[in-house]
């Protein structure tokens, strides 16, 4: 029974794809690791829409 998809054909999906998906993982991390840094720095650090600031307060004293 060929359900409602039709005839399965072998094509590969994960293999040539690999280097899409680690590419996206490490620009995914670069990002994150720049916003972070960013909310971070000193302009932002007493913003109150800063989700790291409880972090922050603990650190400093």
């Amino acid at each position: 029974m060929a359900g409602l998809l039709g005839k399965k054909f072998p094509t590969p999906v994960a293999r040539p794809m690999a280097p899409f998906y680690v590419a996206g993982a490490i620009i995914f991390y670069g990002i994150n690791s720049l916003a972070t840094t960013l909310a971070n720095t000193d302009e932002y650090r007493n913003d109150p829409r800063n989700p790291n600031k409880t972090q922050i307060a603990k650190v400093a004293l």
